[in-house]
This record gives C-alpha cells, structure tokens and sequence, in this order.
C-alpha cells in the first residue's frame, strides 16, 4: 500500500509514517497542499491523507483540486481521508467529497484501520 501525506505540520508526518511502517506499505510526504496533485500524479499512492492545514492551501482546498482533476479525466479517482482539526470542521469538509474523515489527535492504530475499511470498500463488488 501506498499513502501519500500532505501535512506542514512534521508531527502528523511522523504519526502517518509510523501508522504505515509494515512491509509493503510505502509513505509519500509532501508538506504543500498544491504539491498533492503532481505527487498523486508521479507515485499513483492508494490512499491521499490530508491534513485541515497544509500552509497556503488546506486539506478541503487540495481535496477539491484532486475531484476536479478526476472529473476532467486528468487523475484517477483517489481515496482521500481528512483529518480535521475539531469536530466542527466536519460541516467544511463534505465541500471537499472525502471518503472520510478523522479529527485529530487521531492514533496510528485508528489511521491504519480506516485505511484498510477504505481500501476494502473500494475493491469491493458493486451490487
């Protein structure tokens, strides 16, 4: 599995690369929201978590700009967990059409759950 992170904050870094250290999992970091979109482009990652606050551009702002590149055709779809700030920050981030989201301070444990739910609901069958 592949996660890519954008995050300007190194401590939510640190906490996605050690939710994601077993073998075969790979962490991509980026900590600049509008760096998500070439790095999705370049790594191709299975999961996009986004932190509420990555500098200029925040998690609800990079979340869009990847739904509107899948739209033109431009990226495929990706999985995209938030993680927000506080639990007010879930009203913002329907905007953003996450698969999910998490209000920090999350543990590692929680992250590698909710990836593998998120990862499991893709693959499955469409009935």
């Amino acid at each position: 599995m592949k996660v890519l992170v954008a995050a300007d904050a190194e401590w939510v870094r640190n906490l996605v690369r050690a939710a994601f250290v077993a073998p075969g999992q790979e962490v991509v970091e980026v900590s600049r929201g509008q760096d998500v979109r070439k790095a999705f482009g370049e790594t191709e990652p299975d999961l996009v978590i986004l932190d509420m606050q990555i500098g200029n551009m925040g998690g609800v702002a990079t979340a869009t700009d990847l739904r509107l590149e899948e739209s033109g055709g431009r990226l495929d779809r990706a999985i995209v967990l938030l993680l927000l700030d506080r639990e007010a920050d879930r009203f913002i981030s329907k905007r953003a059409d996450a698969d999910a989201v998490l209000v920090k301070p999350v543990d590692a444990g929680t992250l590698r759950r909710t990836a593998k739910r998120l990862l499991a609901e893709r693959s499955a069958p469409l009935v």
